[in-house]
């Protein structure tokens, strides 16, 4: 069992290395028989290894054709910045396919996101979210009415937080939620993959200072994401500091921060 799982690993991290430094997107990799020759092994154990990367979205299988390098996946970086403004940073060319906008009445849990009461009149924008001219994502996007009143007016803004800006209102900090799922019959049309591929759905508020003005939920494509997230080590909790009031409040055995 030992010498057979070194034979897989050795496979896959050829086959991954190759991928990675001098295949390109599109290519084909060496045919199961070459691979076999070259490493003294089974068809099964190539195709564990090749399996593997399948997985990973390293490698795309065609039916009927072969195995081939998979088209470059695009950093997700959890950072506050539109789409467009991603896609140019990466060097591709942003497009939106618009599938609805209309004006809605917030559902309870649309209004709790945006701080407004249930009931109260939204801008909803259904689009999906292209680069190059591939889907790359689902975005529904919803505006309260009286933070960003005519925003349908006209043609639709190529970018929510642009218009944001042009209005004064500069989207400075959010919260993202980010969860893993199985994407349905409807949204994998629409994103080109089979029924059931995996996808990443993320829901997003945005503020601009206090004001909760975008509140958003997109679902992308795992065949071409990666979450990358940046991380520094932890700083001590902060203790909001008491009032004299407060201080004189507390029994006088509690250790009091400030």
């Amino acid at each position: 069992m030992g010498r057979s799982v070194l034979k897989y690993v050795r496979v896959r991290d050829y086959l991954r290395s190759l991928v990675t430094h001098e295949l390109a997107p599109g290519d084909a990799i060496p045919s199961e028989r070459i691979l076999c020759d070259q490493f003294g092994v089974s068809r099964m154990t190539v195709r564990q290894a090749v399996d593997a990367l399948v997985v990973e979205g390293l490698l795309a299988r065609e039916q009927g054709r072969g195995t081939f390098v998979a088209p470059t996946k695009v950093d997700l970086e959890v950072r506050l910045a539109s789409f467009g403004e991603e896609m140019q940073r990466r060097g591709m060319e942003p497009a939106s396919k618009v599938l609805s906008a209309e004006v809605v009445a917030a559902t309870p849990d649309i209004a709790d996101a945006l701080d407004i009461l249930p009931g109260e009149r939204v801008f909803s924008l259904h689009r999906v979210r292209l680069a190059d001219g591939e889907p790359m994502a689902i975005e529904q996007s919803w505006l309260p009415c009286q933070l960003v009143p005519g925003f349908f007016d006209g043609p639709l803004p190529d970018s929510i937080y642009g218009e944001l800006r042009r209005r004064g209102l500069e989207p400075d900090w959010g919260e993202d939620v980010v969860s893993a799922a199985e994407v349905d019959t409807g949204d994998a049309e629409l994103l080109s993959v089979p029924t059931g591929r995996a996808v990443l759905r993320v829901t997003r508020r945005t503020f601009a200072g206090e004001t909760a003005c975008v509140y958003s939920r997109s679902t992308y494509r795992a065949d071409r994401y990666v979450l990358w997230v940046p991380l520094r080590a932890p700083k001590p909790a902060l203790t909001p500091k008491r009032g004299a009031a407060e201080r004189a409040a507390q029994p006088a055995t509690a250790e009091v921060l400030s």
